[in-house]
């Protein structure tokens, strides 16, 4: 009997998630079991702060981190979205789970589409990299904070505080609550974010009894696009928390990448796409970064980092 523990936030998407992989572990292996250790991270302690002010990278992931340094626990199922490009030395991300739906969702109970907003409509987002898509489509629109728990921010739209959200069509697709997207929004409307909507699974390198049994859970076709558009945000040196997007799509062995780095007011927007073979996926992301740093994404981003004093 080999006992696992899986180190997760307490959120009912994180929980979710975390459960999610614990039962498919269990099922590939009989006679292993999984618990789960609940962390409170930094970004789940810090709500009255917008996280783009906040600073800093791995908001969501840097105590569960400690806890798999400390052994505490085995793995960590982490929103790949969350995820730093540079991790402790000791671990790395030994699986990127099958990617759910990486859309953004529009959803508002006044509204049946993005496009039907008036002028002056007030959307909650706490994301610059879709504030900066939407403001760059609709600059008379209002952008308000928008934090919390999945609840939370619809309960907050319901009793009115905002016209409409915007979600990771994702996050409510697993938790079973797609009914409440009004409208799913393209990728040409808004790029996702760096690995929206793929799993993340965070463990020590050498645990070879571990990486082992939890290898199955790697999908390779999502690993291509999501490595990819790793590579393109580490070469922008860019964190989760700046107006940074990318999306890779795989046809066959053909991978596909749309990236994007734009102002927080959206007035400034540098877009590009790359096509190249998959096996040259964290290439191909570092090519795209560069066509957008030899077009001035650099100054834009710098201009992002001194105003949220990152």
């Amino acid at each position: 009997m080999k006992k696992l523990t899986i180190g997760t936030r307490g959120s009912q998407l994180a929980l979710w998630q975390a459960n999610y992989i614990k039962d498919t572990i269990e099922s590939e292996h009989a006679g292993v079991t999984v618990a789960l250790k609940v962390i409170k991270t930094t970004g789940d302690k810090i709500l009255d702060v917008p996280l783009a002010k906040v600073g800093g990278k791995g908001l969501f992931v840097k105590e569960i981190e400690e806890a798999l340094l400390k052994r505490e626990a085995d793995l960590a199922v982490h929103s790949m979205k969350d995820v730093p490009t540079e991790l402790p030395d000791s671990l790395f991300l030994s699986a990127v789970t099958e990617r759910e739906d990486p859309r953004d969702a529009f959803i508002s109970v006044k509204y049946n589409s993005f496009a039907n907003l008036p002028d002056g409509a007030v959307i909650g987002t706490s994301s610059l990299r879709r504030q900066c898509q939407l403001f760059s489509l609709r600059p008379y629109i209002k952008i308000a904070q928008l934090r919390g728990n999945l609840g939370t921010r619809l309960r907050k739209l319901k009793e009115g505080q905002y016209d409409a959200i915007i979600l990771a069509a994702a996050g409510l697709k697993r938790l079973g609550q797609e009914d409440e997207i009004t409208e799913l929004l393209s990728v040409d409307i808004s790029i996702p974010a760096i690995g929206q909507g793929a799993l993340g699974i965070e463990s020590r390198i050498g645990d070879d009894e571990v990486n082992n049994l939890i290898a199955f859970l790697n999908h390779k076709v999502t690993d291509y696009a999501v490595t990819a558009e790793r590579a393109f945000l580490m070469k922008l040196e860019g964190g989760c928390q700046v107006p940074i997007a990318a999306y890779g799509k795989v046809d066959g062995e053909t991978l596909h990448v749309k990236g994007l780095v734009g102002s927080e007011t959206g007035d400034i927007i540098l877009k590009d796409d790359i096509t190249g073979h998959v096996d040259d996926a964290e290439k191909i992301g570092i090519e795209l970064a560069q066509r957008l740093l030899d077009r001035g994404a650099d100054k834009i981003l710098a201009e992002v980092y001194s105003k949220n004093n990152l």
